[in-house]
């Protein structure tokens, strides 16, 4: 499957209720792609060292690409910092067969709160969200935006039910509703409804609301663990 597929053809169909794509769609685009230029052309010094030092610690490879579903349904590689071991798929796979406390967790947040599979590297990148820096790249293609909505996986996107053509109307974004309120600590049912309430009300004025308190997020930690 490649970056330009679609999920799946039952997508395609009518009745959808999201909202539709704007006129202003292009003109953030646009936006979009400048602003991440120059965050990157800023940023570049602090990625290069990040590089090194997963290099140094863990090795190749330095970046990590996992599908998610992008507007209208189209898959793009979203990339990260590599946070990981190598043998992450594996890894999981054994902690869910073996544990079923952490198989519930998984199945109820698609997610674990202590996480195996992440370095020592990788938590502390994920901690200060440096791991998702590279999704400028992401922006700079037109795969994602600076704000939207989470990047999820196919596997996710039933669990969005009706939800899911307000995530498809929009790109996902770098940071949104959810990593500013409360992060790892909102359960998986209220980042689906921010998601909604974001898509409904989105705005030049709520999107720098969202970019402001991101970096007052970030600069605190406040919801990362």
């Amino acid at each position: 499957m490649t970056a330009a597929s679609y999920v799946f053809n039952a997508l395609q169909v009518k009745g959808r209720t999201g909202p539709r794509h704007s006129p202003l769609d292009a003109v953030s685009t646009v936006f979009n792609q400048v602003l991440a230029l120059i965050i990157l052309v800023l940023l570049s010094p602090v990625m290069l060292l990040v590089s090194w030092l997963i290099w140094r610690r863990d090795g190749a490879p330095i970046f990590f690409g996992h599908y998610r579903v992008g507007r209208d349904g189209r898959l793009f590689r979203c990339l990260k910092f590599r946070s990981m071991y190598v043998n992450a798929e594996q890894m999981l796979a054994d902690v869910l067969r073996n544990d079923a406390d952490a198989r519930a967790e998984w199945e109820r947040d698609h997610k674990l709160t202590k996480d195996p599979r992440v370095t020592p590297v990788g938590d502390f990148l994920r901690r200060t969200s440096l791991d998702e820096l590279p999704q400028l790249f992401n922006v700079l293609r037109g795969e994602m935006s600076l704000v939207g909505p989470r990047p999820i996986t196919v596997s996710e996107l039933t669990r969005y039910g009706r939800v899911r053509w307000h995530y498809l109307s929009v790109r996902p974004g770098m940071t949104g509703l959810w990593q500013v309120s409360g992060r790892n600590e909102t359960s998986y049912a209220e980042r689906v409804a921010m998601d909604r309430y974001y898509v409904g009300r989105r705005s030049l004025w709520l999107n720098a609301w969202i970019l402001f308190q991101t970096i007052a997020v970030v600069a605190t930690r406040r919801g990362a663990r």
